[in-house]
């Protein structure tokens, strides 16, 4: 029995879907080519080499100096707060997360660190307000749909299957052309997909539910349309849209929070970011280039 074309791994990591072609991408395949890896230090201590080549790995890069210079600057950022987080004779407990993981005293330095020198304030009620207007968009709920279709199904590396999917695809479309009432009848009698026995009703569906390509043909039908062929890994469909229910406008009471708290990760990545730069500019590191401030960029 084929699979039913809700895909509940949509908008998230592949799926890994055995039906699911990817393309070759020579272009970003990983250079062979060795790169010199200059010693590097931080006022005076050394990130080792072999610190560095562990590092990497974190770090895909299309070249093996890319991913030395990537890397080795993580470790200068790092060995920099911990510097500093010594220096200023920081003291941070160690830390679980939910899975009961703890964290290195190191990382815990570094987190103290940040927590102590890195001060942002809160948004006020004006500044707040001020990002729901400018992104009224962002706060609209989803709109869904309630959909039929018919699955003739295929797989995409089996072109020959694939394309006879696609020439039964245009012979029904064809025949729903004379007579779309008999969409239901058809799905029943020719989807290969569990809805079928619905007579082809996916029921409520929302953005994600579906495949990327199922799910930009239903946004672009109106109620009573039937879609042309629309292909999927999963074969060639054909597809009626019954119901829209657009998205509605959340009021600013229902977004508040969840706005404070964008904007406060916002301004504290980016003064984080100034306070590393800081650090950089005061230091004195060789073997690597890694661009800093003398100075505060923002208060």
């Amino acid at each position: 029995m084929a699979a039913l074309v809700i895909d509940h791994s949509a908008g998230r990591k592949s799926s890994g879907h055995p039906h699911e072609h990817r393309p070759a991408t020579p272009d970003t395949a990983p250079s062979r080519e060795r790169v010199a890896m200059p010693l590097v230090t931080v006022n005076g201590v050394a990130i080792s080499r072999k610190a560095i080549a562990a590092e990497v790995q974190n770090f895909p890069a299309r070249n093996p100096g890319e991913g030395w210079r990537a890397a080795t600057r993580a470790l200068v950022i790092r060995e920099l707060l911990l510097q500093q987080a010594r220096r200023l004779d920081i003291r941070a407990e160690q830390r679980a997360d939910p899975d009961g993981r703890r964290e290195t005293i190191e990382d815990a330095l570094v987190r103290g660190l940040i927590e102590r020198e890195v001060r942002v304030p809160d948004a006020d009620e004006e500044t707040l307000r001020r990002f729901y207007e400018n992104n009224l968009r962002r706060f609209v709920t989803s709109s869904l749909y309630e959909a039929d279709h018919i699955l003739v199904a295929a797989r995409r590396d089996d072109r020959e299957a694939f394309a006879a999917a696609r020439e039964k695809a245009l012979s029904l479309r064809s025949s729903l052309t004379a007579a779309p009432e008999r969409f239901a009848l058809l799905a029943r009698d020719c989807s290969e997909c569990p809805s079928g026995a619905l007579g082809g009703s996916l029921g409520q569906i929302g953005p994600g539910d579906t495949t990327p390509e199922f799910e930009a043909a239903l946004i672009d039908l109106a109620p009573g349309d039937i879609s042309p062929p629309v292909e999927t890994r999963y074969g060639v469909h054909l597809i009626r849209l019954t119901r829209r229910i657009d998205g509605r406008q959340l009021p600013f009471e229902a977004v508040r929070e969840r706005i404070a708290a964008y904007l406060a990760e916002h301004v504290s990545r980016q003064a984080t970011a100034q306070y590393v730069s800081l650090l950089i500019g005061q230091a004195d590191i060789s073997g690597i280039a890694i661009d800093g401030s003398s100075s505060p960029l923002v208060q």
